[in-house]
């Protein structure tokens, strides 16, 4: 058996492939933070599953000192069901975006 593409076949991938930025960057970490996992939210339910099937996350964000804006949005937004994430200051995103956020989930 093999195992390998056992477990491609569930999995969607990252989505969308470059990460998602908020619409607007001029607003806040937090506000950022609650449009990007809308579209995220979005881009699931086009591919058939909802936030609760995501495996694994990938934050990017050009100021850690704001990090507790956008754990607050995330609580808000998973509840209990945090998946496993790895948050990474960098030095810019480009576009004035203050987050990036790439996120790995399963179908159905």
């Amino acid at each position: 058996m093999n195992l390998s593409a056992r477990l491609h076949n569930q999995v969607i991938g990252a989505l969308p492939p470059g990460g998602t930025i908020a619409d607007d960057t001029s607003v806040s970490m937090g506000e950022q933070t609650r449009n990007i996992l809308g579209k995220i939210s979005g881009y699931l339910k086009q591919a058939g599953t909802d936030p609760s099937r995501i495996v694994s996350v990938s934050i990017f964000v050009t100021d850690l000192s704001k990090k507790t804006e956008m754990d607050a949005v995330w609580t808000e937004f998973f509840g209990d069901n945090l998946p496993a994430r790895a948050t990474v200051g960098v030095a810019d995103l480009g576009g004035g975006a203050l987050i990036e956020v790439v996120v790995t989930a399963l179908k159905g």
